[in-house]
């Protein structure tokens, strides 16, 4: 069992404590966060508040942190925390320039704690699938991704809250959606070469954007076509386009409350193949995965170049939601 510190306790912070009520292998023993209100919740919860992020790092009860903060804090906790000897799950995007992710992977490196990142898509079993038919070759050469993950929650937002804001998400629906679909990209391509991003106010009064669509091009060749609204209710959809054929999953509902999937395949010399998959708790498997690295069990399945890779695309894709041009990924 592993001992940790949630920080941070907004909207995704509180789905994080009560998805680990379910586990074996994680205990949340300590929360921490900024704002006195949220202490009911861990009274609620039986669950030690405190109000300071050094308060967590000095309890050598807490043997990891889950970083539920502000984008722009998350490189200079994630090195606190290593250099504490503290394990490190942070919620995306993990940083927000590569040079703040190579500073975060060197200390955790440098320390020898686990890194883990919020991705919970990549452990949704249609994702699994997927994934599984790019490596064994089922679908050939992959050639072109394209994806969509949309949704209309952050129209409930005060207009001052920091996710809306042009410091935490530059390129509007970026960071809140569009990033997990950007990590599967490498995850089916590996690192980016060139990134092409738009950005529009259409639909909302989100005055830093509701609607993205972007262009990634790929290092070893392909594309990914990435779009990303925060105007329009949930629809999720990812899709691998290969040489010898085609996968995509459909989300039934948000991973705050999964319902399921429908993952279709058609494969070169055979019919076309749909079926509805049951919902999976992917959330808790990532923090899980994440305890099974901590304690020696097994390694986090998301490789650090990747996480690496991921940063890197999303930086240039910052440029290029404020020059319009294509723009070139650093690495």
């Amino acid at each position: 069992m592993l001992n940790i510190a949630v920080i941070g306790l907004g909207w995704w912070g509180r789905i994080i404590v009560d998805n680990i009520r379910n586990s074996d292998k994680l205990r949340v023993v300590r929360v921490a966060d900024v704002n006195p209100a949220s202490e009911a919740f861990a009274r609620e919860r039986e669950i030690a508040f405190c109000a300071s992020f050094e308060q967590v790092l000095a309890d050598p009860a807490v043997q990891g942190v889950v970083l539920c903060t502000p984008h722009s804090q998350h490189t200079d906790q994630i090195v606190a925390a290593a250099r504490a000897g503290k394990h490190v799950f942070c919620e995306k995007p993990l940083s927000m320039t590569r040079v703040d992710v190579l500073r975060a992977v060197a200390a955790v490196e440098q320390a020898g704690v686990a890194l883990a990142v919020g991705h919970e898509k990549r452990f949704e079993p249609p994702i699994l699938e997927i994934m599984r038919l790019v490596k064994d070759g089922s679908l050939g050469i992959p050639l072109q991704v394209e994806a969509n993950f949309s949704q209309d929650k952050f129209l409930a937002l005060a207009s001052d809250n920091w996710r809306l804001s042009g410091a935490e998400a530059p390129a509007g629906p970026m960071t809140a959606t569009g990033i997990h679909l950007l990590d599967l990209s490498i995850g089916v391509f590996g690192e980016a070469d060139t990134v092409h991003c738009s950005v529009k106010q259409l639909g909302s009064p989100l005055t830093n954007g509701d609607t993205l669509a972007a262009l990634v091009t790929f290092k070893k060749g392909g594309h990914a076509l990435i779009t990303a609204i925060l105007a329009t209710p949930f629809a999720g959809r990812f899709a691998v386009y290969g040489s010898k054929g085609w996968a995509e999953v459909r989300d039934k509902t948000h991973p705050e409350a999964p319902e399921g999937w429908t993952l279709t395949t058609h494969l070169r010399g055979e019919s076309l193949k749909s079926v509805d998959m049951p919902p999976a708790p992917a959330v808790l498997n990532n923090l899980e995965a994440f305890a099974d690295a901590a304690q020696g069990r097994a390694p986090y399945p998301v490789p650090r170049e990747q996480m690496i890779a991921n940063v890197s695309a999303l930086e240039a894709i910052f440029r290029s939601a404020k020059s319009g041009g294509i723009e070139k990924v650093e690495g």
